[in-house]
């Protein structure tokens, strides 16, 4: 297979020095407005730095994708999330609180003071703190990341980070291999802008464990 440019440099994070460079170099590689292939609990992704509008704009382009379909945001603490909205809502915190870290997409209004452009949001940003351990050592470092599912639209989302590499490594500067993943459900989103909180997306957490925390919920 002929590669037209370089292509990403691959750590293997399951050994404790190359995990160490490796996040080393994903974190150098987004402050300069790359993308970083990244495992996450569900798939793997491609992660541009959220606050720097060039790097979203070039994953969007990579994947092939428009501006219609904002890019999600990955943080490494729950904590972060007050800092990315004016207000939080009760139920996202509820929400938030029972099921992060984990498989729960949450979509708030962010603060307008934000200097971030992830697509054409309306004022909304969907975010998630993802339970996987070298995602989040990166998240703590980077700080919020725009990741959206390392493949190109239309096809089948990464598992590895080979096929990560196969589809994306032309396109970023670094991977960081967390071994395989099992590509189980993608994130349940829910909706959290409006007087009552809606299921945009059922995935990874069902709807009745949602309705256990918060009774209003709607499909």
């Amino acid at each position: 297979m002929t590669h037209s440019g370089p292509v990403a440099d691959l750590y293997d994070c399951t050994d404790a020095g190359a995990r160490a460079a490796g996040l080393d170099a994903a974190s150098a590689a987004l402050s300069r407005g790359e993308l970083v292939l990244m495992p996450t609990d569900t798939v793997y992704g491609v992660a541009a730095d959220a606050f720097t509008p060039a790097a979203v704009t070039r994953l969007l382009a990579a994947k092939n994708r428009g501006r219609t379909m904002p890019v999600p945001v990955l943080i490494g603490e729950a904590s972060t999330l007050a800092g990315l909205v004016v207000r939080t809502p009760p139920v996202a915190t509820a929400l938030a609180q029972a099921f992060w870290p984990g498989g729960l997409t949450l979509v708030v209004e962010h603060a307008p003071s934000l200097a971030w452009d992830l697509g054409d949001a309306q004022g909304t940003v969907a975010v998630r703190l993802p339970d996987d351990d070298v995602a989040r050592d990166l998240l703590r470092r980077t700080g919020p990341l725009a990741v959206s599912s390392a493949n190109r639209s239309g096809r089948p989302a990464a598992t590895t980070a080979e096929e990560a590499v196969a589809q994306l490594g032309e396109r970023a500067a670094v991977a960081l291999d967390g071994g395989p993943r099992t590509g189980t459900a993608a994130s349940t989103i829910v909706d959290c802008t409006g007087p009552t909180p809606r299921v945009l997306r059922v995935g990874a957490v069902p709807v009745d464990a949602l309705r256990e925390v918060v009774q209003e919920i709607t499909e």
